[in-house]
C-alpha cells in the first residue's frame, strides 16, 4: 500500500474515523498497530514476521540491558540484538551482493565457483525499521535512554505505518513518550496534516513522476549515447525527481502522522540550499544523517583523534551510507564521493578558518556544491559503472558524435522545474515552512491547496511507487 494510491484513501479515512472514536487510548493504540502491520502486510503479508521477529527481539533485549549489572552480560545482549538486526539485513539485502563479490574473487584467484541463484526478495523498508530498532538497544547500552515501559508503545514505535517504509528513521526516545498519553489532532494540526499530505503527493506524484521522471529514464535507461545538452538535463532531472520523491514521502508521512495528533522528525530542510557539504547533510535525509553521525561517525572517533582519523572516519561513514542505500558498488562511490567532498571541503575550512563570503560568494558556492551534489547523483541512478561514466561522459562534452534524445518539451520544462526549485529552496533557506505558510492570506492557501490538489487527482493514474522503497 501506497500513500499515493485509492487503497491508502480508504485505509486512512478508516484509520482516522477509528481513531476519533471514543475509544480508550490503549484500544486506540492497539487500532493503529493493527492498522499499520495491515499497511506492512499488503506489499507482502510474511514479511511482517520479520518486524515481529525485530520487534521481540530488540524488546527483550533492551529489558535485558537494562537488569544486566556485569559489562559482559550488557555486551552481550547488545550484541544479541546488533547481530539479529544486522544479520537480517544483510542476508535480504546484501546475501547475493556478497556471493557475487565472492565469486569474482575466487575468479581472479583462478578458482570457478558459480552462487546459486537467488530468490531473495528485499523485504520494503527493511533499511529504515532495522536502524529505528537498533537505535532504541544502542541508546540503552550507552545509557542514553531506558527501555519502554510498554510493549503496545515500542511495538507501535517500529510498526507505525507514516514512517515504516521510507521514514523519517525515528528514534524511540521521540516517538515512544507521545504514544505513552493520548494524543488526537487539534483542527489546526487535522488542517495542516492535510495539507503536508497534499503537498507531499503534488511533489511526489505530479512532479516527480508526472514530469522529471520521463526525462531521467529517457537517458538513464536508454541504449542512445547522451550528448552534453542530454546528459546535464537528465541528470539535474534526477536531482529533482529523487529529492521531490523522497521529500513527497517525508512530507506526506509527517502529515498523516499529524493528522493522527502525532509529530514526526523533519527529514528535509531545502538541501539545494546548502552551501558546502557540511550543510547539505545537515538538510538531506536528516534523520539518516544523525544515526550516522550517532551510531558511525563517533564511535569510529568522529573528530576527537586527529586530522587522519578524522579523515577515515568521514570516509567509512559515507562509505556506509552509500552501501546502506543499496547492495551496488555505484552506491559505494556515491558515498565516497561524499565522503571525498565533507573531506576536502573540512581540510579547506581549517585553511581559509578566518574567510567570510559575502552573498555573491556564498551564492557561488552554493551553485558550485549543487554542481557536484549532481555529478554524485550520477552513481546513485546509474545501474552500471559503463552507464555512469557514459553519462559523465556527456556531462564532461566527450560524447562528440552523441544524437538527440530528449524531445524540445522536455529541455524546457526540466530547467524550468529545477531552476524553480533551486529558487524556492534559496530563498526559504533560513526559514521554515510552518512561519512561511503562516504570513499567507487563509484565501490564497485555500486556492494553492486546491490546485495542488486538483493536479494530484489528474496525474494520479500516471503515478510509481517511491524511490526509496527499494531501499
Amino acid at each position: 500500500m501506497i500513500f499515493n494510491s485509492l487503497v491508502f484513501v480508504v485505509f486512512f479515512a478508516i484509520v482516522l474515523f477509528l481513531h476519533a472514536m471514543p475509544f480508550s487510548w490503549r484500544v486506540k493504540k492497539t487500532n493503529l498497530l493493527i492498522a499499520s502491520y495491515i499497511f506492512y502486510a499488503a506489499w507482502n503479508p510474511p514479511f511482517v514476521i520479520l518486524l515481529w521477529l525485530s520487534t521481540v527481539v530488540d524488546w527483550f533485549a533492551a529489558r535485558g540491558l537494562a537488569q544486566a549489572q556485569e559489562p559482559w552480560k550488557r555486551r552481550a545482549w547488545m550484541l544479541l540484538s546488533v547481530v539479529v538486526s544486522l544479520g537480517l539485513l544483510c542476508y535480504f539485502k546484501y546475501g547475493h551482493f556478497l556471493l557475487e563479490n565472492f565469486a569474482h574473487l575466487t575468479s581472479l584467484a583462478g578458482l570457478h565457483y558459480k552462487p546459486p541463484t537467488s530468490s531473495i526478495v528485499l523485504p520494503i523498508g527493511i533499511s529504515f525499521y532495522t536502524f529505528a530498532t537498533m537505535s532504541y538497544t544502542l541508546d540503552i547500552y550507552l545509557r542514553r535512554a531506558t527501555p519502554a515501559r510498554s510493549f503496545l508503545d515500542y511495538a507501535l514505535f517500529v510498526t507505525f505505518f507514516p514512517h515504516l517504509v521510507a521514514g523519517p528513521i525515528m528514534r524511540p526516545t521521540e516517538l515512544v513518550p507521545q504514544f505513552e498519553v493520548p494524543h488526537k489532532a487539534t483542527p489546526d494540526q487535522l488542517r495542516f496534516g492535510f495539507a503536508l499530505m497534499t503537498l507531499g503527493l503534488f511533489e511526489k506524484v505530479v512532479l516527480a513522476d508526472g514530469f522529471l521522471g520521463p526525462v531521467v529514464d529517457k537517458v538513464y535507461t536508454g541504449t542512445a549515447i547522451p550528448g552534453f545538452i542530454d546528459s546535464w538535463v537528465a541528470t539535474l532531472a534526477f536531482s529533482g525527481q529523487i529529492f521531490c520523491d523522497f521529500a513527497g514521502y517525508s512530507v506526506t508521512a509527517i502529515g498523516a502522522a499529524l493528522c493522527l495528533g502525532f509529530a514526526l522528525s523533519d527529514n528535509f530542510r531545502f538541501p539545494y540550499a546548502a552551501v558546502g557539504f557540511t550543510d547539505f547533510w545537515r538538510r538531506w535525509h536528516i534523520t539518516l544523517s544523525a544515526w550516522l553521525r550517532d551510531y558511525v561517525y563517533i564511535p569510529l572517533g568522529g573528530n576527537r583523534h586527529g586530522d587522519v582519523r578524522t579523515y577515515c572516519s568521514l570516509m567509512a561513514t559515507m562509505l556506509i551510507g552509500g552501501l546502506w542505500h543499496g547492495a551496488s558498488w555505484t552506491f559505494a562511490v556515491w558515498g565516497a564521493l561524499h565522503g571525498f567532498y565533507l573531506a576536502v571541503e573540512r581540510l579547506l575550512r581549517k585553511q581559509f578558518s578566518g574567510y567570510r563570503p559575502g552573498r555573491a560568494a556564498t551564492a557561488a558556492l552554493g551553485l558550485f556544491t549543487f554542481l557536484l551534489v549532481n555529478i554524485a547523483w550520477v552513481f546513485f541512478r546509474a545501474k552500471t559503472f559503463h552507464q555512469a561514466l557514459l553519462i559523465l561522459s556527456g556531462m564532461f562534452g566527450r560524447n562528440t558524435h552523441a544524437k538527440p534524445v530528449l524531445a524540445g518539451v522536455y529541455l524546457f520544462t526540466t530547467p524550468v522545474i529545477i531552476g524553480g526549485l533551486v529558487l524556492a529552496h534559496s530563498s526559504m533557506r533560513n526559514k521554515t515552512l510552518e512561519a512561511a505558510i503562516a504570513r499567507v492570506h487563509p484565501a490564497v492557501l485555500t486556492a494553492v491547496w486546491t490546485i495542488l490538489a486538483f493536479a494530484v487527482v489528474i496525474q494520479h493514474g500516471e503515478s510509481n511507487g517511491f524511490i526509496y522503497f527499494q531501499f
